[in-house]
C-alpha cells in the first residue's frame, strides 16, 4: 500500500510555528492595550509610561539596534532612548518613583529648576540712599568711629522790646562730633555740639553755648540692659529769662554737669527700669551796663532724682506703663540774698503707653501729676496736672514730623516767687524736597503759669523758624535758616526777634 494522503498543506511544524506567532501577537497587543489604558488614567506619568513601554518592546524579543523604524509608545510619541532624556519631567513626579527606571537626578532632567524658598532667596535689595540721608563715612579711631561737622554762617538779628529795638550783625562758628565705638557687645556714644558767636556790627548780646553728653550701655545676662551717663552743658541766661538780671549788660554764664546711672530688666511681659539722676548747676557773676557785677551764687544747686517704672508689653508695639519718680534739691547757701530757704523736695507720677510701630510712629505719650514743696514756709508749694509727649510719626516716605510735649515746675529765684508750671509744645516738620535739598519747619509755644497768689503775670513764647539744607556733596552743606519769636505778658510790653543767616556746613 501506498503512504497516505495528506489532507491539509500544513504540516504539523508549521502549524505549531503558526501558533506560537499568534500567541505572541496576542500578548504584544494585550500589553499595548494595557499601557494605553493606564496613559489615559495617569496623564502626569508620561515619562514612566515611555520607560514601561520601552520595558516592553525589549520584552517582545525586538532588538532597537535592527528596528530603525519607531516603535509606537504609549502617548503616541516615539519612544527612543534620545527622545525620552530630552523631555522633561513633570515635576510631581518622585525621584525615586520605581517605575520610571531613570538614574538621573530630578533637577537635572528638570529645564526650570525650582525655586528657592523664601528663606533662601537673596536679600531684597535696599533702596539707594540720597545726598541728604546717606551717613559720613567718619573717621576710625581705633575701635571708634569719629564724625565731625563745622559750620559757618553770617546772621542779622533784630530784637524789639517795648520801644527799644536793637539790631546787630554776626558771625556763628557751629561744630558738632559724634563718637560711636564698634564694639561686638556694648556700646558707647558720645555726642557734642557748640556754637560761637562775634558781632560784627550794631549791639546785642553774643549767645555762646557748648554741650556734650555720654551714654555707655552695657548688656548685661537674663534680658538687661544698664545705661551709664555723663554730661557738661554750658550756656548764658537768655534777657527774656524770668531768671534774668533787668538791665544787665551780659547776662549770667551757666554750667551744668549731671550723671545718672538705669537699669531695665525684662520680666517675661512686664519690663522694669529703676533710674538715679544728679545735676549740679553753677551761676557765674552777672554783669551791668554800669560796669558792676551782680554775684549769683546763691542760685548754685545740686539737685537729684529717683525714678521707677513698670510696663507691661501687650504687644512689642504697645506697652502701658505707670512711672513714679522722687527729688530732692538742695542750695549751696541755706539762704539766698533776699533770705528765702529755696531747698525742697518734688513728687511726680504718671501712666501712659509706649508706641513703636517702626518707621510710621514711635515714642510715648503719659498724663500725670507733679508737686514741689520749699523749706521756706513763706513760698507756697506748686502742683500741677502733666501731660507729656514724644512722638516720631512719618505720614510718607521723607517726611518726618517730631512732636514734643512737656510740662514740668520751675523753681524761681525773684523774692518771694516760688516758680511756675511750665507747658512747651514743640513741632518740628522734616520733608526731603529733592533728592539733595531738604526743608525744615519748627513752630513752638510755651506757656509760663504762675500761680494765682504771684505778682508775676503769665508770659506766652511763640516760635517759628524755617529752614533749607542744600547738599552740594557729601560733605559739604549749604545751609539757610529764618526764625521769629515773640514773647506776650498780661501786663508790660511785648518782645519780639527776627534772625536771619546762611552758611556752609563741611561734615566728615
Amino acid at each position: 500500500m501506498g503512504q497516505p494522503k495528506q489532507t491539509s498543506s500544513v504540516t504539523p511544524l508549521r502549524a505549531m510555528s503558526c501558533a506560537v506567532s499568534f500567541a505572541v501577537l496576542t500578548g504584544l497587543l494585550l500589553s499595548q492595550t494595557a499601557a494605553f489604558a493606564q496613559s489615559a488614567s495617569q496623564p502626569a506619568g508620561t515619562a514612566n509610561s515611555r520607560s514601561a513601554a520601552s520595558q516592553d518592546n525589549g520584552a517582545t524579543g525586538f532588538d532597537d539596534e535592527t528596528d530603525d523604524t519607531a516603535t509606537p509608545a504609549a502617548n503616541g510619541a516615539t519612544a527612543n532612548a534620545d527622545d525620552a532624556q530630552q523631555r522633561p519631567a513633570i515635576p510631581d513626579a518622585q525621584a525615586g518613583d520605581d517605575i520610571t527606571g531613570s538614574i538621573l537626578d530630578e533637577d537635572i532632567r528638570r529645564l526650570n529648576t525650582r525655586e528657592a524658598p523664601i528663606d533662601e532667596a537673596l536679600p531684597r535689595r535696599r533702596a539707594a540712599e540720597s545726598a541728604s540721608t546717606e551717613e559720613t563715612p567718619g573717621i576710625p579711631i581705633g575701635t571708634f568711629v569719629l564724625r565731625p561737622s563745622v559750620a559757618q554762617s553770617i546772621n542779622t538779628e533784630t530784637t524789639k522790646d517795648g520801644n527799644t529795638t536793637q539790631r546787630r550783625a554776626f558771625l556763628e562758628t557751629d561744630a558738632a562730633a559724634t563718637l560711636t565705638s564698634d564694639w561686638g557687645r556694648h556700646q558707647l556714644t558720645v555726642t557734642s555740639e557748640g556754637a560761637w558767636q562775634k558781632n560784627v556790627s550794631g549791639e546785642g548780646e553774643e549767645q555762646p553755648s557748648f554741650k556734650i553728653n555720654s551714654d555707655l550701655r552695657l548688656d548685661l545676662p537674663d534680658d538687661t540692659t544698664a545705661h551709664l551717663t555723663a554730661g557738661y552743658n554750658f550756656y548764658r541766661e537768655d534777657t527774656d529769662d524770668p531768671d534774668a538780671i533787668a538791665n544787665a549788660a551780659q547776662q549770667s554764664d551757666v554750667q551744668e554737669f549731671s550723671a545718672g546711672a538705669s537699669v531695665q530688666r525684662d520680666f517675661g511681659i512686664l519690663r522694669g527700669t529703676t533710674a538715679l539722676a544728679l545735676t549740679r548747676s553753677i551761676y557765674s557773676d552777672a554783669k551791668l551796663s554800669n560796669g558792676t557785677t551782680v554775684s549769683l551764687s546763691d542760685r548754685n544747686q545740686t539737685t537729684g532724682t529717683l525714678r521707677g517704672r513698670v510696663g507691661y508689653e501687650l504687644s512689642p508695639a504697645l506697652i502701658p506703663f505707670i512711672e513714679a519718680n522722687i527729688g530732692r534739691t538742695v542750695y549751696d547757701e541755706t539762704q539766698d540774698s533776699a533770705g528765702y530757704e529755696r531747698s525742697g523736695h518734688s513728687y511726680g507720677a504718671k501712666a501712659g503707653v509706649e508706641v513703636d510701630l517702626g518707621e510710621k510712629l514711635k515714642g510715648e505719650v503719659g498724663v500725670g501729676y507733679e508737686m514741689a514743696d520749699f523749706e521756706d514756709s513763706r513760698l507756697s508749694s506748686i502742683d500741677t496736672a502733666t501731660l507729656d509727649a514724644s512722638l516720631l510719626w512719618s505720614p510718607i516716605r521723607g517726611t518726618d514730623v517730631n512732636l514734643d510735649l512737656q510740662t514740668s515746675i520751675q523753681p524761681s529765684t525773684t523774692a518771694g516767687e516760688s516758680g511756675y508750671v511750665s507747658h512747651a509744645l514743640t513741632t518740628t516738620v522734616t520733608h526731603q524736597l529733592h533728592d539733595n535739598l531738604v526743608g525744615t519747619m519748627i513752630g513752638g509755644v510755651i506757656w509760663r503759669d504762675y500761680p494765682t497768689d504771684s505778682t508775676i503775670n503769665d508770659e506766652l513764647v511763640y516760635t517759628a523758624a524755617t529752614g533749607l539744607t542744600w547738599n552740594i556733596n557729601r560733605y559739604l552743606d549749604l545751609t539757610s535758616t529764618l526764625g521769629y519769636e515773640l514773647t506776650t505778658r498780661k501786663e508790660g510790653s511785648d518782645s519780639q526777634q527776627w534772625r536771619a543767616g546762611v552758611g556752609l556746613k563741611l561734615k566728615r
